[in-house]
């Protein structure tokens, strides 16, 4: 993948801090240091590929690269109003990649508009960028996906929510809603699915310095000591029969929307201080970015014309070209 986007004549300009192995969807890492927000200085900037997101908000580089494995390219985007694409599992080669959970780690990128993100994908797979132009939400058949997505919604992307769907609907737009109660079912097996492959990639280094690690992201790791085998067999069985269940009721569908976060970025004092709000904040922030995740999509992150609120566009797998210019037409509506 980086051979690829050197050949291309992409430039790299260095490393990002971000959460410890890619753990945590808020950003936070006071192992080295917490990139900052670009909306505000006193919150985390979302992970776990915070320092690329701030890099990229803050002008230092034209476009970053993540990893997202449950949404840490695109809470990031969302939370410093980026673009941000979430690939296929597969799509891109993970070759070079710290794994978290091979089963779901892809890599993407962030950058400031549709466009750029088109063409960095293009630089990443060593291709041609999709052709943007002429992109029309006219006629586009949209699902606003109401199971899970807008469960405990705060108000703010709530509001930021409902203002896109507005403007996408007066771009010309059919939006109609959506209900996949499979969704619901699996909704918590990210707990068995990650934790358990994830502590098994990781369990013999971590275990040989456990202190070295942020507390709150080790009892992360830990939870996959606490399943079985037939434990995951099982949860994959149930997620695969909901992946198949989601793509029935998806077919008819360009993409299906929802929130990115239903929350803001935490405050990071609060955060320091209270391990109730880290853990609740965390899982919040990464209920809506996971389902992608989990049924095996693609996904894109918008701004909207509230800060830190992100509008999410979920396509098929390997579906990212027309996802990338329903993108273009849905950027163009909420401009």
């Amino acid at each position: 993948m980086l051979r690829n986007a050197t050949a291309m004549g992409t430039v790299c300009l260095g490393k990002t801090h971000m959460s410890e192995l890619a753990f945590s969807g808020l950003g936070y890492n006071p192992s080295t240091a917490t990139p900052p927000c670009v909306n505000d200085a006193a919150a985390v900037p979302g992970g776990s590929s915070s320092g690329a997101a701030a890099s990229v908000a803050f002008g230092l580089a034209a476009g970053a690269i993540g990893s997202d494995t449950g949404g840490s390219v695109r809470v990031p985007a969302a939370w410093n109003d980026l673009v941000g694409l979430k690939t296929t599992s597969g799509r891109l080669s993970l070759e070079g990649v710290v794994p978290l959970c091979r089963k779901f780690d892809t890599v993407g990128p962030l950058a400031r508009s549709v466009e750029d993100a088109a063409w960095m994908l293009a630089a990443l797979q060593g291709g041609r960028a999709p052709d943007l132009r002429g992109a029309a939400l006219q006629g586009r058949r949209l699902a606003v996906l109401r199971t899970v997505a807008l469960e405990d919604l705060r108000d703010a992307p709530g509001a930021a929510f409902e203002a896109a769907l507005t403007r996408l609907s007066a771009a010309g737009a059919q939006l109609l809603p959506l209900e996949v109660p499979e969704l619901a079912e699996v909704a918590g097996l990210s707990g068995v699915l990650y934790t358990a492959e994830a502590y098994g990639l990781w369990r013999e280094v971590i275990e040989a310095d456990p202190e070295a690690m942020y507390g709150e992201i080790l009892k992360r790791f830990r939870l996959g000591a606490t399943f079985s085998g037939p434990d995951y067999v099982e949860a994959w069985a149930r997620l695969d029969a909901a992946r198949e269940a989601w793509a029935r009721a998806t077919a008819g569908f360009d993409a299906v929307l929802c929130p990115t976060a239903a929350n803001l970025p935490p405050d990071l004092q609060r955060l320091q201080s209270d391990a109730d709000y880290y853990v609740t904040e965390n899982l919040l922030t990464l209920r809506n970015t996971r389902i992608g995740n989990l049924m095996g999509l693609c996904a894109l992150t918008l701004p909207t014309a509230t800060p830190s609120c992100g509008l999410s566009l979920m396509g098929r797998p390997n579906g990212e070209e027309a996802l990338l210019r329903l993108g273009a037409a849905a950027e163009a509506a909420l401009a």
